[in-house]
C-alpha cells in the first residue's frame, strides 16, 4: 500500500502560481525603438514558434514541480503487517535423572510408569503451551548438565526432554549445582526469570549447597518453583515403611521461599498435572500480539525524475 509519511506538503503546490501573481518587479524602461515593418513580421513568427514551446516547457516545469512535492512528502510503500516475536519469560526447567526416579508410583491411564516418565508426558504438554517463553533445559544428576540453551524453539526442548534417561547425569543428585547453573545461564538476561526445579531426593552431590545457590538466585532476580515429586511412603503387611526416596521437603521448601517462588509436592499424575497448570497461571504468557510493517522509501524515484526534467529545461532554454 502506497501512503506518504508528510501529506500536508501537498499544500505547497499552488506555490508557483502565487508567486506569478504577485506584482511584477518595476525596472527601468529602455528608450523607445521603432521598428521597421520587417522587424513586426519577423517577430510575429518568432512569437509563434515561442508560444508552443512555452506551453511545452511550462507543462514540463509543473510536473517537474509536482514529482518535487511528492518526493518531499516521503512516499512509502507499506509491506504486510508481520507479528513480532512475544516478548515472555527466560524460563528453565531443572529435571532429575538421579536413580530414585526410575520409582514406578505413576499412573498414566491404566499404565504404571516410573517418575521421570510422567515427568516427560506431563512437562512435555507444559513446554507446548509456553509460546512466546524462552525455554531452557537442564538435567541434573551426580552433575548438573545445559542440555538445551534458551531458545524459542520449544519443540526441539521437548525433544531433547523426551530423549533423557535415568542415570544420564549420575546416580546421586546435586541440586544445588542445579540451581547454580541456571543462574549462570539467566545471568545476563533481562525481564522475568524463572527456574522450574523437579526432584524426588536430597541433594547428596555437588559443590554448591542448595540455600546458598537459592541465595544467589534471589540475588539476580531468579524465581525457583520446586516440585517434590514422588509417592509417600507405604507401611507393608508388617507395618514395616518403605521408604521409596528420601524427599528432602524441608530444603525444596526453602528454596522457593528464599527466592518467592512456591514448593508443590506431587504424589500421583493428577497432582503433577495440577502443578504445572498452577505455575502456567501463576506465570501466563504474553498473549497480546504486536505486528510490525516493513517499510521501503519511495522518494527517490520522484526525486530523480523531477531533477532530470529540470536538467531538461534548463537545457532546452540554452540559446
Amino acid at each position: 500500500m502506497l501512503e506518504f509519511a508528510w501529506p500536508w506538503l501537498f499544500l505547497l503546490l499552488p506555490l508557483p502560481l502565487l508567486v506569478r501573481l504577485l506584482p511584477p518587479v518595476s525596472r527601468p524602461q529602455a528608450a523607445l525603438k521603432v521598428p521597421f515593418l520587417k522587424d513586426f513580421e519577423q517577430l510575429q513568427s518568432r512569437l509563434r514558434r515561442r508560444s508552443g514551446g512555452r506551453s511545452a516547457a511550462l507543462w514540463l516545469a509543473a510536473l517537474a514541480w509536482l514529482l518535487l512535492v511528492a518526493a518531499a512528502a516521503r512516499p512509502q510503500w507499506q509491506g504486510q503487517p508481520m507479528p513480532l516475536p512475544l516478548e515472555g519469560r527466560d524460563l528453565m526447567l531443572a529435571v532429575d535423572l538421579s536413580g530414585s526416579m526410575a520409582e514406578e508410583d505413576f499412573m498414566i491411564g491404566r499404565q504404571r510408569v516410573d517418575r521421570l516418565t510422567a515427568t516427560k508426558i506431563v512437562a512435555g504438554n507444559f513446554i507446548e503451551k509456553r509460546k512466546g517463553d524462552r525455554l531452557g533445559l537442564i538435567l541434573f544428576g551426580e552433575q548438573a548438565y545445559l542440555q538445551a540453551p534458551l531458545t524459542y524453539d520449544l519443540k526441539t526442548v521437548k525433544t531433547l526432554l523426551e530423549e533423557a534417561f535415568i542415570n544420564m547425569a549420575g546416580q546421586k543428585t546435586a541440586i544445588g549445582d542445579a540451581i547454580g547453573l541456571a543462574i549462570k545461564r539467566l545471568r545476563d538476561k533481562k525481564g522475568e526469570k524463572v527456574l522450574i526445579l523437579m526432584s524426588d531426593g536430597e541433594n547428596t552431590a555437588g559443590q554448591m549447597d542448595p540455600l546458598k545457590a537459592a541465595e544467589l538466585a534471589a540475588q539476580e532476580g531468579l524465581k525457583v518453583y520446586t516440585i517434590g515429586i514422588g509417592a509417600d511412603p507405604e507401611a507393608d503387611f508388617f507395618g514395616m515403611v518403605t521408604t521409596r526416596s528420601a524427599l528432602d521437603e524441608k530444603t525444596l521448601r526453602r528454596i522457593a521461599q528464599i527466592t518467592g517462588g512456591r514448593y508443590f509436592r506431587a504424589r500421583d499424575t493428577a497432582e503433577l498435572v495440577a502443578i504445572y497448570d498452577a505455575i502456567d497461571a501463576m506465570e501466563p504468557v504474553e498473549n497480546e500480539k504486536r505486528f510490525f510493517r516493513p517499510v521501503d522509501e519511495l522518494f527517490q524515484w520522484p526525486a530523480g525524475a523531477a531533477l532530470v526534467l529540470s536538467l531538461g529545461l534548463l537545457l532546452r532554454r540554452r540559446p
